[in-house]
C-alpha cells in the first residue's frame, strides 16, 4: 500500500501540480527531512521552490481546540496544527496519506464546524489520489 501510495504521489507531483498554487508548512517540511537520507532529500527538493506557511498564533489556537476537544489525540498534535495551518492561512486543498488523524472521514463534519465556529472555513482534506481530475 505505501508502495502504492508513492507511485500516485509521484504521479501527482508530476502530472498534476501544475492546476494548482502549491504551498506547505512548516509541519510538512520537519517531516520531509525524515527517513532515508536520499529519500529526504529528494522530497526537499521538490519542496523548494514551494512557499512554506509559517505557525502563526491563530494555528496554534485552532489546533489547541482541536485537541481539547478529542478531535485529533494530543500525542499527533502536530497533525492538528497542520489542518490548523491549511485552515487559518485559507486553503483550498490539504493533500495528504494521513487517514488516521487528517483525511479521516468520520471526524471531518466535527473538524468544520469547530473551523466555522471559529470563523474559518477547513479546506477539504484528500489524498492526491482524489486531486486527480479527470
Amino acid at each position: 500500500m505505501i508502495a502504492a501510495h508513492q507511485e500516485l504521489t509521484i504521479e501527482w507531483w508530476s502530472e498534476h501540480t501544475k492546476r494548482f498554487d502549491l504551498f506547505a508548512s512548516e509541519p510538512v517540511l520537519l517531516e520531509a527531512f525524515k527517513g532515508d537520507e536520499s529519500a529526504a532529500q529528494r522530497r526537499l527538493t521538490e519542496l523548494s521552490d514551494i512557499p512554506i506557511l509559517a505557525i502563526e498564533e491563530a494555528a496554534r489556537d485552532l489546533a489547541r481546540i482541536f485537541v481539547v476537544r478529542n478531535l485529533i489525540p494530543a500525542k499527533v498534535v502536530e497533525d492538528a496544527i497542520h489542518i490548523a495551518i491549511a485552515t487559518t492561512q485559507g486553503m483550498d486543498f490539504l493533500i495528504t496519506w494521513n487517514c488516521k488523524h487528517i483525511a479521516n472521514a468520520e471526524i471531518r463534519e466535527r473538524l468544520e464546524a469547530v473551523c466555522l465556529e471559529a470563523g474559518y472555513r477547513m479546506p477539504v482534506i484528500c489524498t492526491p489520489e482524489q486531486l486527480m481530475g479527470d
